[in-house]
């Protein structure tokens, strides 16, 4: 069997005002795919990202990215778990600082030694895998929100990352940019983690989902089998839209 992309054994996480975010978490992701991390807010989804690149040290468990220990005291370790574990935050303008889409996309790449014709080309590859070629000279801040979003997510994926993860990737999109984003999404050849409130976009876009509530995965299926129990879904405060139904 090949390596797990991620791989989390008994992750506990507290903060130091004694909040107990994360209780033994234990979590494995194959290579190649796709889950959706869904629960009420303030279950600790946030705080288990984190610990996927390094931002919170590893107090107690471990976690492994593509083999390798997440060791936050060892910062070598840490810069390559991050060009490993690449985060697309909820607000693009978080990520967005440069001049030009196309500065954008290649700081992370310059910043990792590329340069030259070979980073012009990780650049125009990146931007056509989301459909922002033409927009590569632009000021990002004169694009439409769900294009900000498409080059937030091209920033991370010209670092080749072995995991994407995604904050609420659908949230403040029109229908048109929301499947847009969501045909991209799916023709990436990437390990993906979702962390969503939008229920149908988990189910159109991973196989897999795991609800963790107040520290625990309290479920690990298919979404499927998640979405249409109507008393799990319950017990943890997720809704499935008004009208919208599983078929």
């Amino acid at each position: 069997m090949s390596t797990p992309s991620l791989h989390i054994q008994e992750l506990a996480f507290a903060y130091p005002d004694g909040n107990q975010a994360l209780y033994g978490v234990n979590l494995s992701i194959t290579k190649g795919e796709r889950v959706a991390l869904i629960g009420p807010n303030g279950a600790g989804k946030t705080t288990l990202v984190m610990h996927m690149n390094g931002i919170h040290p590893t107090a107690h468990g471990t976690v492994h990215v593509a083999g390798q220990l997440v060791d936050s005291k060892n910062k070598d370790v840490i810069k390559q778990i991050r060009s490993k574990v690449g985060i697309v935050f909820q607000d693009p303008d978080d990520q967005l600082f440069m001049p030009t889409v196309a500065e954008d996309v290649a700081f992370g790449p310059y910043n990792m030694g590329k340069r030259g014709a070979e980073l012009d080309l990780i650049v125009d590859q990146t931007l056509e895998l989301v459909g922002m070629y033409e927009y590569k000279e632009r000021p990002p801040h004169h694009l439409s929100f769900g294009q900000r979003r498409r080059i937030a997510v091209a920033t991370v994926l010209a670092m080749k990352p072995e995991i994407l993860v995604l904050d609420e990737p659908s949230s403040n999109l029109d229908p048109a940019s929301r499947r847009e984003l969501a045909d991209i999404l799916r023709s990436l050849d990437i390990t993906m983690v979702m962390v969503t409130h939008d229920l149908p976009y988990a189910f159109e876009l991973c196989e897999r989902s795991l609800i963790l509530n107040a520290g625990v995965i309290v479920a690990d299926d298919s979404t499927r089998a998640i979405l249409t129990n109507e008393a799990l879904l319950r017990e943890n405060r997720l809704e499935l839209p008004v009208g919208f139904s599983i078929k």
